[in-house]
């Protein structure tokens, strides 16, 4: 019997490269040139910016974050929960476009999301912090000098497992410390082992907490500004997780009570922005569209949209802005 024998074609340098570049638009934002660069002005204005977690919607508050640099809003005091807490590094050392970066270039390097920080010691979870709190600043360093400016305050909120209470870790001299504060924050239940800070250990911020303009209010802020990563309509399903939380949690009751009224007290915080909002107590810049991407994400494409939305929205928002915080 004759068989046929396989041949097989070399590729053409053109295809290779045309085969290359269909990958790389694959694992990395297409328009990732777009993204602005530069350093935001370094005059501070009285105010408290309030910023939302939400994983990689957060990427929406990165867009939003850029035009306020961009318009010289820089506010005098910063407090964010988990991916807020991550961008807000980004805004206090006034680096324009760092923080979208990271996302819409890295989202696919085995570095910062998956089993490598899985593995890794440093991380113990889905999030590659030792890549983007450590790595990252190797690649494209953050303005420490200005980061930890003392004439502005600087906030992340976590959650401890012990109380599950809300923890607000302010950013004093050691960097390396509020670093620690900032992946505690982020560092989401289930997927992520708790982090140890000051002694405390610690969970994401919201699972007590999603939005902290509490705090800013309790500190007497006159001036707040609010960065949501839902849209207006949006409300948590009123699931009972008490029974995932407390499989998992049980050793800590506290912490397993709040992860499972955690949708009910994220409706009371909408509400109460909501009025806040219309006494003119506080300004809200929340997506003008729902934001539908997964909580990680791998389209690239959809999370640059998302980035752009963020961009817009702050535009549509910015004589509002300043008009409410000059008054």
């Amino acid at each position: 019997m004759n068989e046929k024998k396989k041949t097989y074609k070399m590729k053409k340098p053109a295809q290779q490269a045309a085969k290359r570049q269909k990958t790389e638009r694959k694992t990395v934002y297409s328009r990732l040139e777009r993204i602005p660069e530069g350093n935001a002005d370094s005059r501070i204005m009285p105010g408290c910016l309030v910023l939302e977690g939400g994983a990689f919607r957060g990427v929406y508050t990165s867009g939003v974050l850029d035009v306020l640099m961009q318009n010289g809003i820089n506010l005098d005091t910063t407090i964010g929960v988990s991916a807020g807490a991550l961008n807000a590094l980004g805004y206090v050392s006034g680096q324009i476009g760092r923080s979208a970066r990271i996302i819409l270039r890295y989202r696919h390097d085995p570095r910062y999301v998956g089993l490598g920080p899985v593995l890794n010691r440093k991380d113990r979870g889905v999030i590659g912090f030792d890549f983007m709190l450590d790595q990252m600043n190797r690649i494209e360093p953050l303005n420490v000098e200005r980061l930890m400016d003392p004439g502005r305050r600087l906030i992340a909120v976590a959650t401890a497992i012990t109380t599950g209470w809300p923890v607000y870790f302010e950013r004093r001299q050691d960097v390396q410390a509020f670093y620690k504060a900032v992946q505690a924050s982020a560092s989401m239940p289930y997927v992520s082992s708790p982090v140890t800070v000051q002694g405390i250990r610690c969970l994401d911020g919201g699972c007590s907490v999603k939005i902290p303009f509490e705090w800013a209010l309790e500190h007497g802020y006159k001036k707040v500004v609010v960065v949501r990563t839902r849209d207006r309509s949006y409300r948590p399903q009123r699931h009972d997780l008490s029974r995932a939380a407390g499989s998992v949690y049980g050793d800590y009751p506290e912490f397993a009570a709040a992860l499972a009224n955690m949708n009910e007290s994220y409706i009371r915080e909408l509400e109460i922005l909501d009025r806040l909002e219309s006494e003119g107590r506080i300004f809200q810049i929340v997506p003008s569209l729902p934001i539908q991407i997964g909580r990680l994400e791998s389209d690239m494409e959809k999370l640059g949209d998302v980035y752009w939305q963020g961009v817009h929205d702050a535009k549509e928002n910015l004589e509002r802005l300043k008009d409410y915080l000059k008054a």
